[in-house]
């Protein structure tokens, strides 16, 4: 199976390119009866994140799902995916999906017969379109963040409820076996209660730097890294707590990136953008990719969006560094950073307990080295100047357990399949086969709108906190829902055919 990486910006570890997992975190399903006619879906928001869905619905879920519309702004990004669609179907050209401008969506939906939009927009318009939706009669699947501000929550647990519609989060790193070994390391009780949790997250200059490019630069469009970026890890410590957030403290700045950090460390005159630029290893040149290419250099003339401005440019509202101390609703407490101008890309995560301690440790991408001309290797391995620093820093992943009066015990981490840490294709098996499952999740990875509400509750009170300078009651953001709510378990289907591994 090909495996298509949200970001092609974003470390692609060894899992990336595995086309099997351990049995042990592959979840069991049945065959779709051959009679039940395939769940169809549109995609609203035909940016390179949406290319994930588009692949998996034509592919390795083709069987159960089908793509029926495309919806955007951007008349080019349609074509790009519809071509791509037409490829996958082992057509001579475009496969010829119907295209809508996001204000027919509601005719979409009707005139497509659509069951499921797979929402892939901006961050800032989650919610208009998650209500708009289900309003329509349709159930939404949806890129995290869920929303971006307590209105945008509100308006999601109202849509919710007043339609009953479904809204399915795609929260992958949940299913990264890293982090489910580690939910499983805290529900068994090995290290006690928790009592406290540290997490640690360093984006390097190749993936850190994209968010400076892009729209997600601009507070208005993503909520800051904090909510963008962050509800990931958030949304993992609130899982793997089975908790939620009761207290947010945030102190947060735009310290690297930005004109006014280019000026004051003597950067000089900078290119507006960074195809064309050469001998920059700040610049991205969307020329070099072909996705990048076709959905944003070919389509820019439709609707002006440059998808590789200088990160050392004007207009940044976002920050870069960014601290936190979170404490939760059963007295744990969380200290949290995340720094966009690493020179290596991963994470680390404590947690503390009453008989012992777990530690999480993940390089992601050991170290960035330029190439001949100047430009970032995405894969430092490619390069022997990378030797040193891989050999210093090397890729991987390492889950230690160590029990109070006890030694230390490293705890194995079964392999995933595809990016995230080996977790994307496990999630797209929930998102599209989730009601064949022969057996409930004992770890709960699948995510709804309360998780959802959840994990940006948090980004969204820092936010506030660094507005006021206080510390910020979750309870006082007014979000709509209950997130002290526990998630019901879903109840595993009845098998219609014989059982047999989801195809991977």
């Amino acid at each position: 199976m090909t495996q298509l990486d949200q970001n092609p910006t974003a470390p692609r570890p060894d899992a990336s390119s595995s086309t099997s997992a351990d049995p042990t975190v592959v979840p069991r399903f049945a065959q779709p009866d051959p009679s039940r006619p395939r769940t169809r879906y549109a995609v609203l928001g035909t940016g390179h994140r949406a290319g994930m869905y588009v692949s998996a619905i034509t592919g390795d879920h083709a069987d159960v799902a089908e793509l029926v519309a495309l919806c955007d702004a951007n008349p080019g990004r349609m074509a790009f995916y519809d071509a791509e669609v037409g490829a996958a179907l082992g057509l001579d050209g475009p496969a010829g999906l119907p295209q809508y401008a996001p204000a027919d969506l509601e005719r979409m939906i009707a005139e497509q017969r659509v069951d499921v939009v797979v929402v892939t927009t901006p961050d800032r318009l989650h919610a208009e379109c998650v209500a708009r939706v289900q309003a329509a009669g349709a159930d939404a699947v949806v890129e995290k963040p869920l929303t971006t501000t307590a209105e945008g929550c509100r308006t999601i647990a109202d849509s919710v409820a007043r339609t009953g519609r479904e809204v399915v989060m795609t929260f992958n790193y949940r299913y990264a076996p890293r982090n489910s070994t580690l939910r499983e390391v805290i529900a068994s009780g090995a290290i006690g209660r928790p009592t406290s949790v540290h997490f640690e997250w360093v984006l390097d200059t190749v993936h850190g730097a994209d968010y400076f490019r892009r729209w997600h630069r601009e507070r208005e469009n993503s909520g800051s890294l904090l909510i963008h970026k962050s509800s990931h890890h958030f949304d993992l410590v609130n899982w793997w707590l089975d908790d939620a957030p009761a207290r947010v403290f945030a102190s947060a700045g735009l310290r690297f990136y930005g004109a006014e950090n280019a000026a004051a460390r003597g950067l000089g005159e900078r290119p507006e953008r960074g195809t064309g630029t050469s001998g920059d290893p700040w610049a991205l040149d969307l020329a070099a990719d072909r996705r990048l290419k076709g959905l944003y250099l070919d389509a820019e003339h439709h609707d002006g969006y440059l998808r590789d401005r200088d990160v050392f440019s004007g207009g940044i509202t976002i920050e870069d560094n960014m601290s936190l101390v979170v404490d939760y609703r059963s007295g744990v407490s969380m200290t949290y950073s995340l720094n966009a101008h690493a020179p290596w890309e991963g994470y680390t995560v404590s947690v503390n307990g009453t008989e012992g301690r777990a530690e999480l440790t993940v390089v992601e991408r050991g170290a960035i080295v330029l190439d001949e001309e100047g430009r970032g290797v995405l894969d430092p391995s490619a390069t022997p100047d990378a030797s040193p620093a891989a050999e210093s820093r090397p890729e991987g992943e390492r889950l230690v357990v160590q029990r109070h009066w006890e030694a230390a015990r490293e705890v194995p981490i079964p392999r995933g399949i595809g990016g995230h840490g080996g977790g994307d294709a496990i999630l797209l098996m929930d998102v599209f086969r989730r009601d064949l499952r022969l057996e409930a999740d004992p770890l709960g990875r699948a995510a709804d709108s309360i998780d959802g509400v959840r994990a940006v509750a948090v980004g969204i009170a820092a936010n506030e906190s660094l507005r006021t300078g206080q510390a910020v009651l979750v309870d006082d953001l007014g979000l709509g829902v209950d997130i002290s709510r526990r998630a019901e378990p879903a109840e595993p289907a009845e098998p219609t055919a014989p059982a047999a591994a989801s195809r991977v």
